[in-house]
């Protein structure tokens, strides 16, 4: 296989958060086919494992999660881009970073690893357990669609739930019931209109309010009603953390779902650097992998949609800077 004919048989093994079984299974045969490897499945959970491979003590390692968004279809190509679920996000990062070890092999290069994570699209269980388990590695070199350029932050993530409770009642007599819809709504404008911190790096944090549910019908007064939030963060989230309480101010019920603090990556020379406002398994390595840093082909602007896709030259591109990476952080 060429890099475009296997990040092409990468895209069409379905592997939409959790069903990352099969394209674990098929990552182990090759990589275990790599001259010297030693490769490993490292258990996550009931048939869904992180594949671990190294040649040598793995001072630098390369790493990408290999689970993707739904819906799942299939990979098509051109002569500049491959198209499909995952392209960029991330397998044909994961293509790349496997020409890359090819190449460093050949030259004799020794003393790195390929680390890929399963679970990051929902919940990074993959890094969690890949955090547990270190296994000496002093550089992370994690991908994700960075347009190749060398990321020196990326935005951190905070996610709520908000719940607010009424009473139904019939809509003729809406003094009898509670509107929980009415209370949700109270607290969604308090949320888009809260003050929310400026870092001079990553700009402004945003929010989302992604998802509404709530009602029985239309001549219901409503009882239940809820929402998701996604704050993008600028820091480590403990200013908005700490404003939800008056935010709700007794009208709904707001439980924390998931917070991951801004990052600051590592810098190499010789690199056109950027900012990213996305959240990463990096924070959930927690630094058991080593110094981080954040590089990919693709762009973030086509991932999760419809239109997926990679350019081809990139990648041929990412694969000599990823060896470049390496090469630079083992004379560290």
């Amino acid at each position: 296989m060429n890099v475009f004919e296997l990040t092409r048989a990468l895209i069409d093994i379905d592997s939409v958060t959790p069903n990352e079984e099969n394209v674990g299974n098929f990552l182990f045969d090759y990589l275990s086919k790599l001259p010297g490897a030693e490769v490993e499945r490292m258990d996550v959970e009931p048939h869904r494992f992180n594949v671990f491979a190294h040649w040598g003590t793995p001072v630098v390692t390369l790493s990408t999660h290999i689970d993707t968004v739904p819906p799942f279809f299939a990979s098509r190509e051109d002569d500049q881009f491959i198209w499909g679920r995952g392209a960029c996000d991330t397998k044909g990062i994961i293509a790349s970073m496997i020409f890359a070890a090819e190449a460093l092999l050949r030259d004799g290069v020794k003393n790195f690893g390929l680390l890929f994570v399963v679970g990051e699209e929902r919940n990074s269980a993959g890094a969690y357990a890949a955090a547990k388990q270190p296994r000496g590695s002093r550089f992370l070199i994690n991908g994700e669609p960075t347009e190749s350029k060398l990321a020196l932050g990326s935005k951190g993530a905070l996610r709520f739930e908000v719940t607010a409770h009424g009473k139904m009642a019939h809509s003729a007599y809406p003094h009898l019931g509670e509107s929980a819809i009415e209370k949700l709504l109270d607290v969604l404008q308090r949320i888009r209109t809260m003050p929310l911190p400026h870092d001079d790096l990553f700009g402004p944090a945003t929010v989302n309010i992604g998802t509404i549910q709530g009602g029985r019908a239309p001549n219901v007064i409503p009882d239940h009603a809820k929402a998701e939030i996604f704050f993008r963060l600028v820091d480590d989230g403990s200013a908005i953390r700490a404003a939800m309480p008056a935010i709700a101010n007794e009208q709904a019920e707001i439980h924390e779902v998931l917070c991951l603090p801004a990052m600051r990556f590592g810098h190499l020379d010789g690199f056109e650097t950027s900012v990213v406002s996305y959240a990463t398994d990096i924070p959930t390595f927690a630094g058991a992998w080593g110094q981080p840093f954040l590089f990919g082909p693709g762009s973030i602007h086509v991932a999760h949609t419809a239109e997926e896709h990679i350019s081809k030259a990139e990648m041929l591109g990412a694969i000599r800077i990823y060896q470049q990476m390496v090469r630079q952080l083992l004379t560290r």
